[in-house]
């Protein structure tokens, strides 16, 4: 049912995006190019172009998972406090691009750096393909600067490493034993009101067989925390199994590049130049700012038809 809904609604958006395309062509015969109206009907037209894109791209997500919410974590690499400040320019580019997206991010846990930025970062991405777009992001962020964190001003070279994995909601599919957990509460950090950083409240749950390790601080409660913690491990789970079904295909078919750490997707050059290049399609463009302020989709639309 869930199924056949979601293919309603892609139906219906269809319908829609062909009924505004055929208004579009009716008031360009109606109006002239001098007209203030042929102006309103020329943004009409970019809108629509945006919305035909977003559309094209979700026919290109046909994986059972792609539609759903996801976890996205963030991690600094090598660098030391340049790849923590790294870390944290990525994560406010993210929570642009959800903004961008009509998605809702929210932060369930974060290690700030020593001196500035973050080490890592755990968020909720609730909406429609989020995984799906976010999935394509999953690998090394290379970023080339001149540091403000160096008094000589000299350019520096920073990593930090993204990952993606979908929001289970039938969790019948992952199976846990409670003798496989191990469950430790310690005290959350950061900005907090009457329980944050009062209590042992925020929740770290190792699962053994794997090695998994979640936490989670954002809520008020350790009963909340240790539920949200339980949500992202059974989507970690889900995540190593169609892994490991990947790698079965990808063994067969020897088709799809492997994405693990080392593995470097993409590199923002602020200095000398200003250039970000999907280093996977090639695709580039010199609009830094665009980009760091959450442009992605035409380098998740390049590697989705790179892969079709």
């Amino acid at each position: 049912m869930e199924e056949r809904k979601r293919q309603e609604e892609e139906l219906q958006e269809w319908n829609d995006l062909q009924k505004r395309f055929s208004d579009l062509e009716e008031l360009l015969e109606l109006y002239d190019p001098a007209t203030p109206e042929y102006t309103t009907i020329k943004n009409d037209a970019i809108k629509l172009e945006k919305d035909l894109s977003k559309f094209e791209i979700k026919q290109v997500l046909g994986e059972p998972e792609d539609h759903l919410s996801c976890f996205f974590e963030i991690h600094s690499g090598a660098g030391g406090t340049e790849a923590c400040d790294w870390a944290e320019m990525i994560l406010r580019m993210y929570l642009r691009f959800c903004e961008n997206m009509g998605y809702k991010p929210y932060i369930l846990d974060i290690s700030p750096g020593d001196e500035a930025g973050i080490k890592a970062c755990t968020l909720e991405i609730i909406g429609d393909y989020a995984y799906g777009y976010l999935k394509c992001e999953i690998g090394i962020h290379r970023l080339v600067r001149l540091s403000p964190f160096d008094s000589s001003h000299r350019r520096h070279t920073s990593f930090a490493s993204v990952f993606a994995y979908p929001k289970i909601t039938n969790t019948e599919e992952i199976e846990i034993n409670e003798s496989d957990l191990r469950i430790d509460t310690y005290r959350a950090s950061g900005h907090g009101g009457q329980h944050v950083n009062k209590t042992d409240s925020a929740v770290r749950i190792t699962h053994n067989p794997s090695g998994i390790v979640v936490q989670c601080q954002s809520e008020r409660s350790q009963f909340q925390n240790k539920t949200k913690a339980m949500e992202i491990l059974i989507s970690r789970l889900k995540q190593k199994q169609i892994e490991e079904q990947e790698k079965e295909r990808e063994e067969m078919e020897s088709s799809k590049k492997k994405i693990e750490w080392g593995s470097q997707i993409r590199s923002y050059v602020l200095h000398p130049y200003n250039m970000v290049k999907d280093l996977r399609t090639n695709y580039e463009t010199s609009n830094t700012k665009g980009v760091l302020d959450g442009d992605l989709e035409d380098f998740v639309k390049a590697y989705l038809f790179s892969n079709e």
